[in-house]
């Protein structure tokens, strides 16, 4: 089985509320006739991938990939208002599931909330699980500045903990990201990064730690946590404040995370199996972004060299046992 953890899908219903408004973004066409959504500072072109899932399920028989993970992408509802965030989360996770229901098992889904608005959050997360059956969320690295580790999401980890969620972080607008705004530095490098904090920063925090029901998910290959965190445990040696909420190393917290495959780098692969583990890398493409890729997702984890039982387990089998299907 062939499973891709990392992809991205706009409900219609979604595109449509952002057509009927109020919204801060903004839609457009190019001159293929596909929307084009227009957040400050960033657009997204939604072709036929993003939005029609019949369509997809070609390009996935093409490609020989059995499921999709399929999830939001940024920046989210984060752009809008706190209550119009709330209102259009449920709209996308409505969509989602839809998505789900209707894809003859070819997809499953993980919920958004609205961050910016943590009562609301909750709220949703509740929903997600009971009621739309979803395995966990994808959550942004921050929440137009506020990060996860913030005391204000304590409840959102308390009632993911409870229900043993899946957390997915994906970035979003970075911290610092008016450095970033040539040469499409945000998606190259500050997505990375941003990553790459968030991750830190729950762990410094203790999250992990405090909610041990809860699994964690990091995209485009955790950032640079695995080249990182050999710092982050000199870090914690070294300094009084880095080891007030841990109870061991940064990197024994972050090998319990899960990494996905959206770095197409073999010696980058390599070096996070080494750190992580094999059993806790998920094949992912981003598809179907611009800069992602199905193809280069298959070829460079065939490329790696690893037993066949391994590469089953980054290509579907690892997915399947934290999501929890057959």
């Amino acid at each position: 089985m062939i499973i891709d953890f990392h992809n991205h899908y706009f409900p219609p219903e979604f595109v449509e509320a952002i057509r009927t408004g109020p919204s801060n973004f903004r839609i457009t066409e190019d001159a293929n006739a596909n929307p084009v959504l227009h957040s400050p500072g960033d657009y997204n072109v939604l072709v036929p991938g993003h939005r029609d899932l019949e369509y997809r399920k070609t390009v996935l028989d093409e490609a020989g990939i059995d499921q999709q993970l399929i999830t939001f992408t940024a920046p989210g509802t984060l752009i809008e208002s706190p209550e119009r965030g709330a209102e259009l989360a449920c709209i996308i996770n409505d969509g989602l599931a839809a998505g789900v229901a209707s894809g003859d098992g070819r997809y499953m889904t993980l919920g958004h909330l609205p961050l910016h608005n943590p009562e609301a959050s909750v709220d949703e997360l509740e929903r997600c699980m009971t009621d739309l059956d979803m395995a966990g969320i994808m959550l942004f690295s921050n929440a137009n500045g506020v990060p996860l580790a913030d005391a204000r999401y304590l409840p959102l980890w308390e009632a993911g903990d409870r229900h043993g969620a899946v957390f997915y972080i994906h970035p979003t607008y970075p911290v610092g990201v008016e450095a970033m705004e040539e040469f499409m530095l945000m998606p190259m490098v500050g997505f990375l990064m941003d990553t790459t904090l968030a991750a830190a920063h729950l762990v410094y925090a203790g999250i992990p730690e405090r909610f041990p029901n809860t699994k964690w998910v990091l995209g485009h290959l955790g950032g640079a946590v695995p080249y990182l965190a050999e710092r982050f445990d000199r870090g914690y040696e070294a300094f009084r404040r880095s080891r007030e909420f841990l109870t061991r190393p940064p990197s024994e917290v972050l090998k319990g995370f899960y990494y996905d495959t959206v770095n197409f780098d073999p010696g980058s692969l390599r070096l996070a199996i080494d750190f992580a583990g094999v059993d806790h890398i998920l094949a992912g493409s981003d598809y179907p972004h611009m800069i992602g890729s199905i193809p280069k997702m298959l070829d460079s984890i065939r490329g790696l060299g690893l037993s066949a039982e391994d590469e089953a387990k980054i290509l579907g089998g690892n997915a399947a046992a934290l999501l929890g299907v057959a």
